[in-house]
């Protein structure tokens, strides 16, 4: 089954925050004394409204990954190792958006160095963006680091694969490399190994 391509708009998470602002705006015209066929229906709403902002609030801190693909830890997730392997043809690749995440890049360095893992969450996003990305997450040192997602190409090649996994509880892990001595930092990926650890018809993960 092919892997989305883009949230569905009732899980983007700006709608609640726009729909209680609508809403707010709409308390200029609709006033207590307003007949209670508008009054009433419009007051639940409003306090659905602010309910779903509060349970996404809420479901943010209790999944790993979260709603945008942000890993707090590595505890309960099932890692799929694909180390470098020898190859004919260079299989790096370089991490898009860096630019976005460079204290969260120099952090990374700072507590795991310049070579370390990250592991590879399909369907996550950037806050205002609907799209499905793969994203990269820095896991060298004390706790996982976002530090930008796949380029395009790649997401394209890889997502069916990732998503399959991840739809099973696997995530696989890759050799990374940070670049640069000081900002602006870019993140390297080996990809070498991936074909062998997420083949075509991808079998049950076994824990790295």
């Amino acid at each position: 089954m092919s892997a989305p391509r883009r949230k569905p708009l009732l899980a983007w998470e700006p709608l609640p925050y726009l729909v209680v602002v609508v809403l707010l705006i709409a308390t200029s015209a609709i006033r207590p004394e307003s007949p209670p066929w508008l009054f009433w229906p419009f007051t639940i709403a409003l306090v659905a409204a602010i309910g779903w902002v509060v349970a996404g609030l809420v479901r943010r801190r209790s999944t790993n990954p979260d709603q945008w693909g942000d890993l707090a830890t590595l505890d309960g997730l099932e890692l799929v190792d694909a180390p470098h392997l020898e190859r004919e043809v260079r299989a790096v690749a370089p991490v898009a958006d860096v630019r976005r995440h460079q204290p969260a890049i120099e952090l990374a360095r700072l507590h795991g160095g310049p070579d370390q893992p990250a592991v590879l969450v399909p369907r996550a996003n950037r806050w205002l963006s609907r799209r499905y990305r793969i994203g990269v997450q820095l896991v060298g040192g004390d706790r996982p680091r976002h530090a930008g997602f796949l380029g395009e190409a790649i997401d394209e090649h890889w997502r069916d694969r990732l998503d399959a996994l991840a739809r099973r509880g696997g995530y696989v892990r890759v050799p990374a490399r940070i670049t640069g001595a000081a900002r602006p930092f870019g993140v390297e990926l080996d990809l070498s190994g991936l074909e062998h650890a997420v083949p075509a018809t991808t079998s049950t993960p076994e824990a790295g």
